[in-house]
C-alpha cells in the first residue's frame, strides 16, 4: 500500500514537469519561427515572391477547378456578358455527380485505357531507346561529338515545329514516307487516317521527341560510374553483358528512377503531339484523357466546363497516386526519391 502511495506521488510530482515541457515546446515553435525569419529573411524575401506567383498560377485555378467539377456550369449557365447585357451565373452544386458519370461511363475508362497504353509504350521505348545510344556515345568512337549534337536536334527544335514537320511527313498523299514507300513499289500507308496506325504513329512522334532527354540524362549518368569498377570485372572475367547486369543497371538506378518518373508524367499530360498531330481523331482513336478534357471545354457545344474540371481533377489524382506508389516501391528497394 505503501509502496502504490509513494508511486502515485511521484506521478503527481511529474505532472507539472511535463506541463512546463509541453507549455514550453508549444511556446518554442513561434520562437523558432521567429529566429528562422530573423536569420534568413533575405532567403524568405527572395522565395516568397516566386511562392506567391506559383500559388496565383497554380493554386487558383486549381481550387477553380475542384469547384467547377462540383456543379454543372457549362456554356448556357456561366456568367457572361452578351452585348450590353450581363447574365450572372445560374450553375447549380451537384456534388460528386460527376464524378460518379465519369468513372461509370464507358468514355473515361476508353480512354483511360488507350492513355495508359500510350504512356506505358512511349516510356518504355524511349528509356530503351536513350539507354542504348547513352552507352554507344559513352564509348570513345570517330564523331561523338556530332553524333550527340544531331541526337540531341530534336529537343533543341520546338515542339510544335517538330510536330508539324512529322505532320507533313505522314501525309497520305503527298508526304514522304509514302513517297518513299510507292518508290518501293508499296502501297500507300493511311498513317493519320487508320486507327490502328495513327497510334503506332502518335507513338513514334512522341518517342522521336523524347529519346533526347533520356539519352542525355542516362549519359550522365553513365560518366559517373567509376571505370575501375568496369576493369576489375573485366579482370575476373564477366562478359559485356555481366558488365551491363551488375555494374550499369546498379549504377543508372537513381538516375533511371528519376526520368522515369518525369518521362510517365509528361506522357500523360503530352498534349501537343496528340492535338496537333490528330486532334485525337480518327475518331475519338487517339484520344487521351487530357486532349478529351481540352474537347469537353473548348469544341463540343455547349462546351462543358464541369466535364472538362472533373477529368483535369482525375487526371491529377491518377498522377498522385502514381506518384506515391512509385516513391513507396523505391523505398522498399532501398532508394530514396
Amino acid at each position: 500500500m505503501a509502496v502504490h502511495t509513494s508511486g502515485q506521488s511521484v506521478a503527481k510530482a511529474a505532472e507539472p514537469g511535463r506541463a512546463r515541457g509541453r507549455r514550453r515546446d508549444t511556446a518554442g515553435a513561434p520562437g523558432k519561427l521567429r529566429r528562422a525569419l530573423s536569420t534568413h529573411w533575405y532567403a524568405w524575401t527572395m522565395v516568397a515572391p516566386v511562392v506567391i506567383v506559383i500559388g496565383v498560377i497554380i493554386g487558383y485555378p486549381l481550387v477553380r477547378g475542384v469547384y467547377l467539377s462540383l456543379t454543372n456550369a457549362d456554356e448556357r449557365n456561366v456568367e457572361r456578358s452578351i452585348g450590353v447585357n450581363h447574365l450572372p451565373a445560374t450553375y447549380e452544386f451537384v456534388g460528386l455527380d460527376n464524378y460518379a458519370d465519369a468513372l461509370t461511363g464507358s468514355q473515361f475508362l476508353d480512354t483511360l485505357g488507350w492513355t495508359l497504353v500510350w504512356t506505358v509504350s512511349c516510356v518504355a521505348v524511349t528509356f530503351g531507346l536513350g539507354l542504348t545510344l547513352a552507352n554507344i556515345l559513352n564509348r570513345r568512337i570517330a564523331g561523338r561529338s556530332f553524333y550527340r549534337m544531331m541526337l540531341i536536334l530534336p529537343w533543341a527544335v520546338p515542339g510544335f515545329v517538330s510536330v508539324f514537320a512529322w505532320r507533313f511527313l505522314y501525309n497520305e498523299d503527298n508526304g514522304l514516307l509514302n513517297k518513299l514507300l510507292a518508290g518501293g513499289g508499296i502501297d500507300a500507308v493511311p498513317w493519320l487516317n487508320d486507327p490502328t496506325w495513327a497510334k503506332f504513329s502518335v507513338i513514334a512522334v512522341n518517342v522521336w521527341l523524347g529519346v533526347p532527354f533520356m539519352m542525355v540524362a542516362l549519359l550522365g549518368g553513365l560518366q559517373s560510374i567509376p571505370g575501375e569498377l568496369y576493369e576489375a570485372a573485366e579482370m575476373d572475367g564477366a562478359n559485356a553483358w555481366q558488365r551491363f547486369r551488375n555494374i550499369t543497371m546498379p549504377g543508372l538506378r537513381s538516375v533511371s528512377t528519376t526520368v522515369v518518373l518525369l518521362s510517365t508524367i509528361w506522357t500523360f499530360n503530352m498534349f501537343p503531339v496528340i492535338f496537333l498531330l490528330t486532334r485525337g481523331g480518327p475518331g475519338e482513336a487517339t484520344q487521351i484523357l487530357v486532349t478529351q478534357a481540352y474537347k469537353f471545354s473548348f469544341e463540343i457545344s455547349p462546351r462543358d466546363f464541369a466535364q472538362s474540371s472533373t477529368w483535369g481533377v482525375l487526371i491529377l489524382v491518377l498522377l498522385m497516386v502514381f506518384a506515391a506508389v512509385y516513391q513507396r516501391v523505391l523505398r522498399k528497394q532501398g532508394e530514396t526519391w
